[in-house]
């Protein structure tokens, strides 16, 4: 199923969709796969109820591992996200040739090649998330094709050690292009983010708190089926 196709039916469900992060390191909070396998906590985001994956596949920063982007791919029906900083075409092909359902498109990192890179995406059957944190790189999704938009509530050159929050997703909102499906990204810890940014959002990316949880599949069925 297409990551957009999962949000727009969970949403008809009545429940909120949120695409749950396996993260497994932070640069703020060091290691937080903490000896747990990754495709243990796949499971239990299926069974909490999440309309989608993200798995970060950067090396250097998150300690991503491709081949475990490919083995989440390869282990659910749930569309799964690729995020990284994808600057050349060989590693949107390498997405959907192991099963990608969607690919993170940073518009500060593309700016002008942002659009192309956004049909490439496409054509290779991949959703897109166009990632914005600005007025300026909102105008660069604008012209694009993206079947998603997201606003990273955390700034990206600052690799996570900001303190970002919803009031970002709220504050742009307004000139958001109404044709995209709308997604609200990080800083989201607790219901109360998870309410306003759905107030504005029709879907939320979620990692750090949810990998952080006592309970993670009792946390994020919480976000999934609380009433708004």
């Amino acid at each position: 199923m297409k990551m957009v196709d999962s949000i727009i039916k969970t949403k008809n469900n009545n429940k909120n969709p949120i695409i749950a992060e396996i993260k497994v390191h932070s640069p703020k909070y060091g290691n937080m796969i903490n000896k747990r396998d990754e495709l243990d906590i796949l499971k239990i985001y299926e069974n909490a109820g999440a309309c989608g994956i993200s798995y970060i596949t950067d090396k250097e920063h998150f300690n991503g591992d491709f081949e475990i982007y490919k083995k989440i791919c390869e282990n659910t029906n749930l569309p799964v996200l690729r995020k990284d900083f994808i600057t050349t075409k060989d590693e949107l092909e390498k997405t959907a040739s192991v099963g990608g359902g969607a690919v993170l498109i940073i518009a500060r990192l593309l700016k002008e090649n942002t659009a192309e890179f956004v049909d490439y995406a496409l054509d290779l059957g991949l959703d897109t998330l166009v990632e914005v944190h600005n007025e300026e790189e909102i105008n660069i999704a604008k012209e694009t094709n993206s079947t998603m938009i997201g606003v990273n509530n955390r700034d990206i050159t600052k690799l996570e050690l900001d303190d970002g929050t919803v009031s970002l997703t709220e504050k742009l909102a307004p000139l958001i292009p109404k044709n995209m499906i709308f997604i609200s990204e990080s800083g989201i810890g607790t219901i109360n983010d998870l309410r306003l940014a759905l107030k504005y959002a029709d879907g939320a990316l979620i990692g750090t708190s949810f990998m952080k949880a006592p309970n993670i599949e009792q946390f994020v069925k919480e976000f999934v089926e609380t009433k708004l």
